[in-house]
């Protein structure tokens, strides 16, 4: 099916304008598909257009009372003729229900047996569960009703009431782009709530009705106080009704913004102990889609070049209001470390893309733009620009560009004169240097004899002016820094001590690199440094510094394992350590040379750690993650694990997987474990275990690539599960069959889920030259899916990296 193109958008929205849907959804049949009519009005300036719609019967069209012949669907598009000032269209069809998370997604819950379904929009999904006309900027009031079996509650971005057994209507919504229209249907446990006249509600599978009802007041309480602060900022309350935040299975990505009922990942109900980290991760993840019901949903970008307008938005004031409004800290500790980390390395990557590009890619290529640079990389543009204007002029421009295209569409150039008529000067020239171009700059430091001098390397003619801090530290960890504005190629700063950060508290976005002498000092300075964030900007630096191969990857290791006893952010232990193992170890470094420091330094650490301390819970699992003591690890499962660790179900899981790795579990002990945890989890864990057996890599390879009826969480898990660098010989046969195998996935699947897919499928640990030449020619390959195109060259930008890191250092 081809994809939507920007000029056919833009050429409907000026020949349409839609005035209301009206979708029936029958999800009453005992198969794998429902039914579906969507009564459209609609009035029109064209004679001619036509209605997206991706079923498996086509059942009827009916265009102003005449009946259209259902033979002319032609690749998910219904042509539409002798359309007149006002119409109405019927579109009844027979749908098929997903497993790869767009549409409708439907899920059997192990647990008990009992189905669960939920709509997914995203690009290009809509018309796989209602006709439309799919396009953000083409807004329209949806009213829905539903058939459904009688034990199963309803829920959608309208109010929800049941009007007879197994029947529900849905009350009309405000203005809405087909991506964000959601249903949720099924035998859901429900927590309701209300504040500040805003009708609340919590929603999961049975089987997880505990541990919702136990997080229910914390989860509330993130909701209570980011209200309280969006209330606060904009001058618009919140304007879809009821919010109801709806946890479903099997959901492909953290959470989605759909007005007045946001889907979100139920992995985010955590069936045991999780570090503070992990649920300041859950909170953070629910304000974030909140800032949406403004950024995205109530002012719309009119095309996906401009998604930053929703994405960039949300994620900078997810971090900013979680950080001052809510009861969770390390918010911008978190963003330098992870978020940040994510969207440095996708800047500096052969796919990286401007923060609002120019961009004509269709609908489908869009897909792929949602990433570190959309989500990170605008985010930090925006905190910079904030910053920079001050609260009074920001969200004095925010909210007028707010009030100006209420349950309307907007572009870049649209906020921009909001912001300049607020008081904002320059904003052309900022938006071209920040916005408009992709890369980043690179700021050194060099001593001199009363100081130290920035020097600022551009990969471009952009010369983007960066205001930070340089901070100096002592040997004892004592702090002195300076405000400076870096508007040239060089600036002098008076300063100077054993350690020098320049962009100590993470203000810019930029590649920062440490002069000798501090990288010298760093061992005994880094462990003193008290602030989280500036060591997370060390960390950066650090782990770029590695992957261009300019530092030996053996001193970072040292490093960690030097800064490791007195690092007291979970944050930290939690990003560091997956880039030690999954970069470092294996890729740059023979694995189980250099694994073994990493165990011993974790194991350390384990054994001075506060007893039940979050602190502790996560180096406990990077301790399973990395040790060899498969006897240690059997004891843990034995009930003898190390005072004040809970060694709960998903933590089992980790040491299974690893006793796998280690070859002391097979297959029997896989499906004992299953025993004892016959949930949708377990299932999906043992499906992440059952790839990792030496024996089992032929049926996980398999079932990737031709069973379209996996669920999303169980198809990554085994992803996941099937490459180890311990495991090199067992997988080789397999690292070129990625390059003949994989394009076919996105023959049985769509969405991101085929993305994902072939990101975690990407033979990582192969660190061969001879792969560049398939891995070249799979992304030349325009027949293949831009997805797997995309994360094939985020794959070859890596082995390019590892290769030269071997040759640098050995």
């Amino acid at each position: 099916m081809r994809a939507l193109t920007v000029e056919e958008a833009r050429q409907r929205a000026a020949d349409l304008d839609l005035r209301s849907y009206e979708v029936a959804f029958d999800l009453t049949g005992s198969g794998d598909t429902f039914a579906t009519t969507s009564r459209i009005r609609f009035g029109a300036t064209s004679s001619t257009t036509w209605v997206d719609v991706k079923p498996e019967r086509l059942i009827s069209v009916v265009l102003n009372g005449a009946v259209l012949d259902v033979g002319a669907l032609d690749g998910g598009r219904f042509p539409l003729t002798g359309l007149t000032a006002e119409n109405e269209l019927v579109v009844t069809a027979e749908l098929k229900y997903s497993a790869d998370g767009e549409g409708l997604v439907r899920s059997v819950d192990a647990a008990d047996g009992r189905v669960y379904t939920y709509g997914m929009s995203s690009l290009e999904s809509a018309p796989r569960y209602f006709p439309c006309f799919d396009q953000p900027d083409l807004k329209a009031p949806y009213t829905m009703t539903v058939k459904c079996p009688e034990d199963w509650v309803v829920l959608g971005n309208g109010a929800a009431t049941r009007t007879a057994p197994g029947e529900w209507v849905l009350a009309e919504t405000k203005p809405l782009s087909t991506y964000f229209v959601t249903l949720v249907a099924g035998p859901y446990h429900l927590i309701r709530s209300e504040y500040d006249g805003i009708p609340l509600g919590l929603a999961c599978r049975q089987s997880l009705q505990e541990h919702l009802d136990r997080d229910a007041e914390d989860l509330f309480r993130s909701t209570r106080e980011a209200f309280d602060a969006y209330h606060g900022m904009f001058r618009q309350r919140y304007p879809f009704g009821v919010y109801w935040q709806a946890f479903v299975p099997d959901f492909n990505l953290g959470a989605m913004e759909n007005p007045g009922c946001v889907t979100v990942s139920d992995d985010f109900v955590f069936r045991g102990p999780v570090t503070e980290a992990e649920r300041s991760t859950r909170s953070r993840v629910l304000v974030h889609e909140m800032a949406h019901m403004w950024f995205g949903d109530l002012v719309t970008m009119k095309w996906w070049n401009d998604m930053w307008l929703n994405e960039s938005f949300a994620e900078y004031m997810a971090h900013r209001v979680s950080e001052d409004a809510t009861s969770y800290g390390g918010n911008w500790t978190d963003f330098a470390f992870v978020r940040k980390w994510w969207g440095l390395q996708t800047d500096q990557s052969s796919s990286t893309h401007p923060v609002a590009p120019d961009s004509l890619k269709d609908a489908q290529q869009s897909l792929d733009d949602f990433d570190g640079i959309s989500y990170a990389k605008g985010a930090a543009v925006l905190k910079q620009l904030a910053k920079y204007l001050g609260d009074d002029v920001f969200l004095k421009g925010v909210n007028a560009h707010l009030e100006a295209h209420e349950y309307g569409n907007a572009e870049l150039g649209e906020l921009i004169a909001k912001l300049t008529e607020a008081g904002a000067q320059d904003l052309d020239a900022w938006s071209e240097q920040w916005l408009r171009t992709s890369g980043l700059d690179t700021i050194t430091v060099e001593r001199t004899d009363t100081g130290v001098i920035l020097h600022r390397k551009s990969p471009d003619d952009s010369r983007r002016l960066h205001k930070l801090s340089v901070g100096g530290y002592a040997a004892d960890g004592s702090a002195t820094s300076t405000d400076v504005v870096l508007s040239g190629d060089s600036v002098e700063v008076a300063l100077s001590n054993d350690v020098v950060v320049a962009d100590a508290h993470d203000d810019t976005w930029a590649k920062i690199r440490l002069d000798a002498v501090s990288l010298t000092n760093l061992p005994q300075v880094l462990p003193k440094i008290a602030d989280s964030t500036t060591r997370a900007v060390v960390w950066n630096s650090i782990r770029d510094s590695v992957a261009d191969a300019e530092l030996d990857p053996r001193r970072a290791l040292e490093l960690f394992i030097a800064a490791l006893p007195d690092e007291d952010s979970d944050i930290a232990v939690g990003s560091l350590t997956p880039w030690l193992e999954g970069r470092v170890l294996g890729r740059y470094l023979d694995y189980e040379q250099h694994r073994g420091p990493v165990a011993d330094a974790l194991g350390n650490k384990l054994a001075t750690t506060a007893p039940g301390s979050s602190l502790q819970l996560i180096v406990a699992r990077t301790f399973v993650a990395t040790t060899d003591d498969a006897e240690l690890l059997s004891s843990w499962l034995n009930g003898r694990g190390p005072e004040g660790l809970v060694v709960d179900a998903d933590l089992r899981w980790a040491i299974v997987l690893r006793l796998v790795r280690l070859g002391a579990f097979g297959a029997a002990e896989i499906d004992a474990e299953l025993v004892r945890d016959k949930s949708t989890e377990g299932v999906t864990h043992a499906a992440r275990c059952r790839a990792a057996l030496p024996d089992g890599k032929e049926a996980a390879w398999t079932r990737i690539m031709t069973d379209p009826a996996v669920g999303v969480q169980e198809l990554l898990a085994t992803a996941e599960g099937f490459w180890h660098p311990s495991q090199s010989a067992v997988t080789a046969p397999y690292v070129r069959r990625f390059f003949t195998d994989l394009p076919r996935t996105a023959e049985i699947r769509s969405g991101m889920v085929v993305g994902l897919t072939a990101s975690r499928l990407a033979p990582k640990y192969a660190i061969d030259e001879q792969l560049i030449a398939p891995a070249e020619a799979l992304i030349a390959d325009q027949s293949v899916a831009p997805a797997i195109r995309r994360q094939t060259a985020n794959f070859l930008d890596d082995l390019r990296r590892a290769v030269a890191v071997r040759q640098a250092f050995g």
